[in-house]
């Protein structure tokens, strides 16, 4: 867990003989966020002599003793570790080797001999919250602390009486451990050099018997390549005989293979022309095979087929039948419509000469009413007498046919010569209205032919079918 291999020292020594107010730490937050490096700040007092294997642990609050850390760092040393004042130091916790739960856990220093110097307050690793711990207690919970809250003022009292004596006692231990700091500094000093010499000694002994093994190995190593070299020898000597007989022998094989070769040149070809004459059989029996089967096929579905043609050809007579009926109708039912189709187109000739006599008589009396529209009724009623009189029997067949519809006209003169009416629908607009807007109306009343383009009114769409369907039968 910590960031070193060594083990930090412990001990099974029980929490009533460590000393925890040696070293006091300082800043400890009530939790950590987790996935951050901790910082821990403690004060070593002058009751405390740091030594090289100090250390700093964190532990699960119940802990019992020092073997049951979490993780650990070592203790730097001061710069002055004799000094008679405080000195204050922080190690930093890397945050992979913190704890992962929101359990209780605390910092306790714990010197070289495994005994807890300092412990802090517990703290906990858990995100921070807007809401605190909110404890809620009993009134027999609140006796029970008060009760305890007394036990612990007289057992600090007690502490108070004994830490005085204690205080005595460790002046006097001091004095006789400035004495025996000088020797233990020397003493140290011996040791870490001692440490130094045997750990060279140990390297230059092991260096030593590895070169005896590698000189050992090389010896036997040469004594094998010698006794190779010497077989080696003695087996190019025996295989340069060997090579000179196989030489003879290659020699003798080679002339027995061109004629083998020579052989097999014809075998192939032979074995070549057989192989094509083969492929050409197998070619053909294979198309012969494909047509047989494919004659197969054709003559089955043949057969089918002419037992379906066997069966509806019943079927094909008698609809037969009934489309030379249907036809005969058909064709009665043709030339009705085309008699219907004369009859109406000859009434529509004689329509459109009505209309196009009565557009004319429009027109003309559309120019009468213009000419006669500013002069006083006197003098219209004298001046359509004298230049315009009326037309002999002899003259006309049938009578004038303008000259009654004249007077009516006359009478409505003032109001109708601003006016336009349809042919068709016989709405009325006024004079000043634009052609095309009048052409307009009267095409909706109209429907044509997109074949003859004859027109046809909206009212005889009947008439404009039959005429379309006629066009189809042609």
């Amino acid at each position: 867990m910590d960031e070193t291999s060594d083990e930090p020292p412990t001990s099974a020594v029980l929490l009533d003989n460590c000393h925890f107010s040696q070293v006091i730490f300082n800043n400890v937050e009530k939790f950590y966020v987790p996935g951050g490096d901790v910082i821990c700040y403690y004060t070593l007092t002058h009751n405390i002599v740091p030594r090289g294997k100090d250390w700093v642990g964190i532990f699960r609050v119940g802990w019992k003793t020092t073997r049951e850390y979490y993780t650990f760092m070592w203790a730097p040393l001061p710069g002055d570790v004799y000094g008679d004042t405080a000195v204050q130091q922080q190690i930093q916790f890397k945050a992979y080797y913190l704890p992962k739960d929101d359990e209780y856990y605390q910092f306790c220093y714990i010197d070289q001999d495994g005994v807890v110097r300092g412990a802090s307050v517990p703290f906990q690793f858990r995100a921070e919250t807007e809401d605190d711990i909110l404890v809620v207690t009993t009134q027999g919970e609140v006796e029970e602390i008060e009760l305890q809250n007394k036990n612990l003022l007289k057992e600090n009292e007690e502490l108070q009486t004994s830490c005085a004596s204690l205080q005595k006692q460790n002046a006097e231990l001091q004095e006789e451990l400035k004495k025996t700091r000088e020797l233990h500094n020397g003493l140290e000093s011996l040791r870490s050099s001692m440490e130094k010499m045997e750990l060279e000694l140990n390297s230059l002994k092991k260096e030593n018997k590895h070169l005896k093994e590698l000189d050992e190995c090389r010896e036997a190593e040469l004594h094998q390549f010698k006794e190779q070299i010497q077989n080696v020898t003695s087996e190019k000597e025996r295989l340069e005989t060997r090579l000179k007989t196989a030489q003879d022998h290659i020699d003798q094989l080679q002339s027995q293979v061109l004629n083998y070769e020579e052989e097999m040149e014809n075998l192939v070809r032979m074995d070549h022309d057989k192989t094509e004459q083969l492929e050409s059989l197998k070619e053909e029996n294979r198309q012969l095979c494909m047509t047989i089967t494919q004659q197969k096929e054709q003559k089955k579905e043949l057969e089918h087929r002419l037992e379906n043609l066997k069966g509806t050809e019943a079927n094909m007579s008698l609809h037969l039948q009934n489309e030379q009926q249907q036809n005969s109708n058909l064709m009665k039912e043709l030339e009705e419509q085309r008699h219907l189709f004369q009859i109406l187109q000859a009434e529509k000739n004689e329509s459109d000469e009505e209309k196009q006599k009565l557009r004319e008589e429009n027109d003309t009396l559309l120019k009468h009413l213009s000419q006669t529209r500013d002069i006083s009724s006197f003098s219209v009623v004298s001046q359509t007498q004298a230049p315009i009189p009326a037309p002999e029997a002899g003259c006309l067949a049938f009578g004038n046919p303008y000259y009654a519809a004249e007077a009516k006209l006359k009478a409505r003169a003032s109001g109708i010569a601003s006016m336009r009416k349809c042919p068709i629908c016989e709405d009325i607009f006024p004079e000043d209205i634009e052609t095309s807007d009048y052409e307009t109306h009267v095409q909706s009343h109209l429907l044509e032919c997109p074949l003859c383009n004859e027109t046809f009114e909206e009212s005889n769409r009947q008439v404009f079918d039959d005429h379309i369907f006629c066009h189809g039968l042609e």
